[in-house]
C-alpha cells in the first residue's frame, strides 16, 4: 500500500486484481473515456442471449422491454430500478407474435452463476443532463449492476460515497443507475464501503468476515472457500472486493439479499448474510433428519437468531423466508411466522407483498388451524391476540387463550401439510416456550427457528436451548456498536435530593446542576429561579424529575437545538398523567402520553373520590380528555373516543420523528418501548423499576443512528437499577442485568462521566492532527491558504481544498457537542488553567471555522452556520476571551466585498491585505462556478476576468484601492448583468433569455424565437416529460437546424427557474 498514493495506481491495481484468472477472472472491458456508455450493453447482451439459445426476435423483444423499464424515470429512479430488477431475477415474458404463448427470457443465468459473463471498465463515460465519470463498472452479460469510486489511500472514502450520491441525482447522470444493484467506495486505508440505490451516507457498510464460530460445520462450503482466500490477501480493499465479487456469492446476494422496502432499495450486512446462510444449512440438515425413523423426536427441531436490536432482524427474517420458498426441494415448503406484536404482523405483510411474496394474515387461532389442514397457503403470519386491550405486549394470559383456542378448533382430521418453517419472534419471552410446546403438538414435523433482538436470561438460555435448538448463529450489540449500526450508550444515574427546603441547600443544588455553563447561561437560568425554587421546595418528587428534564433541553446540546428529542418511562399511567399535569404547568407544552389506556366514563366510580384508586382514575379520565381536545361535559360515543385518542397519538408520534421540535417528548408507561415503530430518541429517562428484556428493549430506543449531531444515545436513570455501584468499577452487568450473562451485555452501556470526557479528548486530539500542517506563523494568510489553496489554483485542486474544508467543519461541529457535554464533568478532574485553556482553543477553532468558511465562500451567511452551535457557544464557552478570526453575519457577495474591503484600503499589514483580496477572490469564484451551469457563455467571461485580477494582483500590476473597485464592479456584473449595457431592451427583461442571447453568439432574433418556442411547447415539469422534451428540442431544430447545438442550448433552458 502506498500512504498518499494516487488514486491511478489505486485503480490500476483494482482492474488487475479483477483480471486475474486465479482470482475473481472478470473480463476486462477497457477504458470507457472516450465514449459516451449506456448501463446496457446491447451488443454483449445479445451474444449472451443468442448463447443461451433464444431467438433474433425473442431476443431482441426482450432487451427492448429491458431498455424500456430502465429508461422509464417519469415515476422516479426507485421505480425504474425496482421494476429492472424484477426483470433480471424473474426474467421477461416476450412473444414472437401475439398469437403464440409468451416465453420468459432471462438475462441473468442464476442456477450457473459461472456461465454468465463478468466484466469489468473503467474510467466510463455517461453523458445524461451532465457528463460522468464513474471510476470502474462492473457488468453482468452487458447489463451494469454496480459502480465503485476509488480514492487515493489519504482520501476518505466518504468522498467516493458522496460521488455516488451526486451522480444519482437528476441534475447528473440518473438513469444510468436504473440497473444498478450496488453502489460502492474504497481506498487502501479503509476498504471498501457498499450500500445500493439512494443509500445515505451514513448506512454504507463495510463487509467483513463472520465473527460467529460455533458450529463451523454448518458454514456453507463457498463461505469456507473465500474466507480462507481472504485471508490470504493483505490489502483491506482487494479482500473487501474478492468477499463481494467471487462469481457465485454476488448472484446471491443480487438475488437473495436485496429488498425494496416502502420506498427505500435495501441490501443486506454481513451479519444478515451469514446469519441467513448458517440458518439454510441447519434447515437443510434439519430437514433430512427430521425424516429419518431413527430420528429422536425428543431433540429440538430449529434454532435461535440473537441478532442485537437495530441490526435488522426483521430482514433477516424475510430473507431467509424468500429463500425457503423458493429453494427447497421438498414439495410444498410453507412458512409461518408467529409474533405477539400488531405493528410487525402488519409490516411483515407490507414487505413480503412489496417483493411480490403473497402472505396471508390470519385472523385467529381458528383460521390458523384451517390454513394449516390445506395447501393452499405457502407463507402465513399469525398474531397472538391482546384480548380486551388496546396495543402493548402480549401477556401470559393472552398466550393461554391463544394456545387455548388453537386447541379448541382442531378438526378430527386435522394434520398439518407440506414442510413448514415455523418462525418465532421475540423467542426470548418466557411464553414462547410454552407456545412452542402447543404448537410441536399441532405441528409435529416443523422445523422452528426463535429470533431475539436481546440476550437470552441465564435462567431461560438452556431451556430456550433444549426448546428451538442451539444458536444459529448470533451478532452482539457491542459488534453492532464496532460497526457502526447502533451509536454507542452512555449511562448515568441521577440523584433527585428530597430535602432541599432551605436557601441555601436549593442554591448549592443549582450551582452542581449548572457547573461548567457560562456565566451569560447561568444568569438565564436564574431568571427560572423563582420556579425552582418552588418545584425543589415542594414534597413533590416528580416536579423535581420533571424539572430536570425541562433544565436537559435548555442545556444539552442535541436536545435544546430541537433536532433530538426523549422518552419518560413513567412506572404507572396515573403517574404519566401526573408528569403530563407537570409539565404543561411548567410551560414545556410539546409533550404527550402515548399509553394503552382509553378514557371511558363506564370505567369510573362515582360514588366515592376519597379512594386513591378512584382519585387516579378520575386522574387519568380527565387528563386524557384534556390532552386529546375532548370537552368531558360534550363527550361523543365511546367508540368515537377511541378514535380520537389513537388519531392524536398517531399525530404524536409523526411529530415525534418528523418534528422533534414540535414534540419534544413523550411519556410512556410500556407501550412504545418496544415494538417495530417504536420510535427513536436521543434520550431515555427512566423512572419505573425495570430489569432484563424489558429495560434492554427500552434502551435500544436511543441507540439508533440518525444526523450527524447525534453521537451517542443518553440514558439517565431515577431509580438506581443498577444499585450502589462503585465508582472504580462501573460495571453494568449487574443490578437490573444481573439476569443476564455478563458477557451476553458487557459493554452494552458505558459510563457518561468516563466516556464524555475521553470522547472529548479523542475529538480535540483529531482537530488538532488536521490543523497540524498550517505552516508558521500561523496567521490568517496561513490558515487561508491550508484549507481553501492560492488564488487561481485549478478545480481538481479546488476540489482537495473542499474536501479537507468539509472534514474541518464536521470535526469542529464535533468539537463543539463534545465540549458542551464534557464541560460539566471536566471541571475539577483537569485544573482551572487547562479548562481555560480548551474553552480557548475551541472557540478558537469555531472562530476558524466561521473565517474559513467566509473566505472559502462556503458560507455567505448565518443559515449555513449551524443554530445549535451558537446555543452551544452561549451556554458553555467564555466568547469575551476568545480570539476573534471572523464574524459571521448575514452578508451578500456584494457585502463580503465591501467589507473586505475596508481592510484593503487600510495602511494597515500587508499580510492581512493579501488574506482580504484572496478572501474576495474565493467568493467570486465561488459564485461564478455555481451561476455557470446557468448561462456558461456569460460566467466563462465573469471568470476570465476574475484569473486578470488575480494575475495582475499577484503581479503588483495594481493597487489594492484600485483593486477593490475593479472587484465591486465585477461583483455587479455577476449578480445583475442586466445593469451592464450589454444586452438590447428586449432581452434584458429575461434572464433566461439573457442565457440564451449569449449561448447564440448574440443574436437577438434566435433568442426570441427560442424563447417563444419554450414558452409555446413547455408544460408544468416538462423536464421529466420526455415526450415534451422532444417536441421542445424539434422546436429547437427548427431554429437552429444543428443538433449539438439544440443539445447544447436545451442544457442551458433546462436550468433556466423561469421555464
Amino acid at each position: 500500500m502506498s500512504i498518499g498514493g494516487s488514486e491511478r495506481k489505486t485503480q490500476d491495481m483494482v482492474i488487475q486484481f479483477f483480471k486475474q484468472q486465479n482470482g475473481l477472472n472478470y473480463q476486462y472491458l477497457g477504458n470507457l473515456k472516450a465514449v459516451a456508455n449506456k448501463n446496457i450493453k446491447e451488443e454483449i447482451l445479445t451474444q449472451y442471449l443468442r448463447n443461451k439459445g433464444y431467438s433474433e426476435k425473442l431476443t431482441g423483444k426482450a432487451i427492448a422491454q429491458l431498455q424500456q423499464e430502465a429508461g422509464k424515470l417519469n415515476q422516479g429512479l426507485y421505480a425504474a430500478n425496482k421494476k429492472v430488477y424484477s426483470l433480471l431475477k424473474y426474467g421477461a415474458k416476450v412473444s414472437v407474435t401475439p398469437t403464440q404463448p409468451p416465453k420468459t427470457v432471462y438475462f441473468i443465468d442464476q442456477e450457473h452463476p459461472l456461465d454468465n459473463n463478468f466484466a469489468i471498465a473503467e474510467e466510463v463515460t455517461v453523458v445524461e443532463k451532465a457528463e460522468k465519470r464513474p471510476d470502474l463498472v462492473i457488468y453482468i452479460n452487458g447489463i451494469a449492476i454496480a459502480v465503485i469510486e476509488l480514492k487515493k489511500s489519504n482520501v476518505s472514502v466518504g468522498d467516493g460515497i458522496r460521488q455516488n450520491l451526486t451522480n444519482q441525482k437528476d441534475e447528473f447522470i440518473q438513469g444510468f443507475f436504473t440497473t444498478i444493484q450496488f453502489c460502492m467506495a474504497g481506498n487502501e486505508t479503509e476498504g471498501l464501503r457498499y450500500g445500493t440505490l439512494l443509500t445515505p451516507e451514513k448506512f454504507y457498510e463495510e463487509w467483513k468476515e463472520d465473527g460467529f464460530k460455533e458450529h463451523p460445520e454448518e458454514r456453507a462450503p463457498l463461505d469456507v472457500t473465500i474466507s480462507q482466500t481472504c485471508e490470504k490477501i493483505s490489502n483491506c480493499l482487494l479482500k473487501s472486493l474478492y468477499a463481494m465479487f467471487q462469481k457465485q456469492r454476488l448472484l446471491d446476494l443480487i438475488f437473495n439479499f436485496v429488498v425494496f422496502d416502502k420506498g427505500i432499495k435495501k441490501v443486506c450486512r454481513y451479519n444478515q448474510y451469514y446469519g441467513v446462510k448458517r440458518a439454510q444449512s441447519r434447515l437443510f440438515n434439519l430437514q433430512k433428519a427430521i425424516h429419518d425413523p431413527k430420528w429422536d423426536k425428543a431433540k429440538p427441531k430449529g434454532g435461535i437468531i440473537w441478532h442485537t436490536q437495530g441490526s435488522g432482524k426483521t430482514l433477516t427474517m424475510i430473507w431467509l423466508t424468500k429463500w425457503i420458498l423458493s429453494h427447497w426441494e421438498e414439495k410444498n415448503p410453507r412458512v409461518l411466522i408467529v409474533t405477539d406484536r400488531d405493528e410487525l404482523d402488519e409490516q411483515i405483510e407490507k414487505t413480503f407483498n412489496g417483493v411480490d411474496e403473497h402472505i396471508v394474515r390470519t385472523k385467529s387461532g381458528k383460521d390458523l388451524v384451517d390454513r394449516l389442514n390445506k395447501y393452499d397457503d405457502s407463507l402465513m403470519c399469525s398474531l397472538v391476540h391482546k384480548f380486551g386491550r388496546r396495543g402493548g405486549e402480549a401477556t401470559e394470559k393472552d398466550y393461554d387463550k391463544y394456545i387455548e383456542e388453537l386447541k379448541n378448533s382442531l378438526p378430527t382430521d386435522f394434520s398439518a401439510k407440506g414442510s413448514l418453517v415455523v418462525m418465532v419472534d421475540e423467542c426470548h419471552r418466557t411464553q414462547s416456550g410454552k407456545l412452542h410446546l402447543a404448537m410441536n403438538v399441532l405441528m409435529p414435523n416443523a422445523i422452528f427457528i426463535g429470533f431475539t433482538g436481546t440476550p437470552l436470561l441465564k435462567k431461560d438460555k438452556q431451556n430456550s436451548i433444549n426448546i428451538f435448538g442451539s444458536f444459529i448463529h448470533t451478532y452482539k450489540y457491542n459488534e453492532g456498536v464496532a460497526d457502526g449500526m447502533v451509536l454507542d450508550l452512555r449511562y448515568e444515574y441521577r440523584d433527585i435530593p428530597q430535602d432541599l427546603s432551605s436557601q441555601e441547600r436549593i442554591d448549592q443544588w443549582f450551582d452542581i446542576k449548572t457547573k461548567g455553563l457560562s456565566k451569560r447561561a447561568k444568569a438565564r437560568l436564574k431568571a427560572k429561579w423563582g420556579t425552582m425554587q418552588k418545584v425543589y421546595s415542594s414534597r413533590s418528587r416528580l416536579e423535581k424529575v420533571a424539572w430536570d428534564i425541562i433544565q436537559d433541553f435548555n442545556m444539552k446540546p442535541r436536545l435544546m437545538s430541537g433536532n433530538g428529542n426523549a422518552l419518560l418511562v413513567a412506572d404507572s399511567i396515573s403517574s404519566a398523567c401526573k408528569y403530563y399535569e407537570i409539565f404543561q404547568q411548567l410551560s414545556f407544552k410539546k409533550c404527550a402520553i402515548i399509553s394503552s389506556y382509553t378514557p371511558n366514563r363506564g370505567t369510573l366510580r362515582t360514588d366515592t373520590v376519597s379512594n386513591d384508586e378512584d382519585t387516579d382514575s378520575f386522574l387519568k379520565y380527565e387528563t386524557y380528555l384534556k390532552m386529546v381536545g375532548l370537552d368531558p361535559k360534550a363527550l361523543p360515543q365511546n367508540g368515537a373516543i377511541l378514535s380520537k385518542v389513537e388519531d392524536f397519538e398517531r399525530e404524536a408520534k409523526r411529530k415525534f420523528v418528523e418534528e422533534p421540535a414540535n414534540m419534544n417528548l413523550l411519556i410512556v408507561v410500556d407501550k412504545l418501548l418496544t415494538g417495530f415503530d417504536a420510535p427513536h430518541c436521543t434520550y431515555l429517562y427512566i423512572d419505573k423499576k425495570m430489569r432484563d428484556h424489558r429495560l434492554f428493549q427500552a434502551i435500544c430506543r436511543v441507540n439508533r443512528l440518525d444526523d450527524a449531531s447525534k453521537d451517542f444515545g443518553y440514558i439517565v436513570d431515577y431509580k438506581q437499577l443498577f444499585g450502589q455501584l462503585q465508582t472504580a468499577m462501573k460495571n453494568y452487568t449487574s443490578g437490573a442485568f444481573d439476569g443476564y450473562e455478563a458477557a451476553d451485555v458487557d459493554g452494552f452501556l458505558k459510563d457518561r462521566h468516563d466516556e464524555t470526557i475521553n470522547y472529548f479528548r479523542i475529538t480535540y486530539d483529531v482537530l488538532e492532527e488536521i490543523c497540524e500542517g498550517v505552516a508558521f506563523p500561523r496567521g490568517e494568510i496561513q490558515y487561508l491558504h491550508y484549507f481553501c489553496g492560492e488564488s487561481g489554483q485549478s478545480e481538481s485542486t479546488d476540489e482537495r481544498y473542499a474536501r479537507l474544508r468539509e472534514k474541518f467543519y464536521q470535526q469542529v461541529s464535533r468539537l463543539c457537542r463534545a465540549f458542551a457535554e464534557a464541560k460539566p464533568y471536566l471541571v475539577g478532574e483537569v485544573s482551572g488553567d487547562k479548562l481555560e485553556e480548551y474553552d480557548r482553543k475551541v472557540m478558537f477553532y469555531i472562530e476558524l471555522k466561521k473565517f474559513i468558511g467566509r473566505g472559502s465562500g462556503d458560507f455567505l451567511d448565518l443559515k449555513a452556520y449551524e443554530p445549535d452551535m451558537r446555543q452551544m457557544i452561549d451556554n458553555y464557552l467564555t466568547a469575551d476571551n476568545a480570539q476573534e478570526i471572523g464574524n459571521c453575519e448575514d452578508l451578500t457577495l456584494l457585502d463580503i466585498v465591501e467589507k473586505e474591503g475596508n481592510t484593503l484600503a487600510d495602511d494597515g499589514n500587508k499580510e492581512h491585505k493579501k488574506t482580504a483580496a484572496e478572501s474576495i477572490e474565493n467568493n467570486i469564484r465561488r459564485k461564478v462556478v455555481e451561476r455557470s451551469i446557468v448561462n456558461p457563455k456569460y460566467y466563462a467571461t465573469m471568470s476570465e476576468i476574475l484569473e486578470t485580477l488575480i494575475r495582475e494582483r499577484k503581479q503588483g500590476v495594481k493597487d489594492y484601492s484600485e483593486l477593490m473597485k475593479e472587484y465591486i464592479r465585477l461583483v455587479k456584473e455577476i449578480e445583475r448583468p442586466e445593469d451592464t449595457g450589454e444586452y438590447p431592451e428586449s432581452i434584458r427583461r429575461s434572464k433566461a433569455l439573457m442565457a440564451i442571447y449569449d449561448n447564440v453568439s448574440k443574436d437577438e432574433k434566435v433568442a426570441l424565437k427560442i424563447h417563444q418556442a419554450v414558452l409555446n411547447n413547455r408544460i408544468s415539469d416538462f423536464r421529466n416529460n420526455c415526450v415534451v422534451v422532444k417536441r421542445i428540442k424539434k422546436a429547437l431544430y427548427g431554429i437552429l437546424n444543428n443538433k449539438d447545438k439544440v443539445e447544447q442550448i436545451y442544457k442551458i433552458i433546462e436550468k433556466q427557474d423561469e421555464y
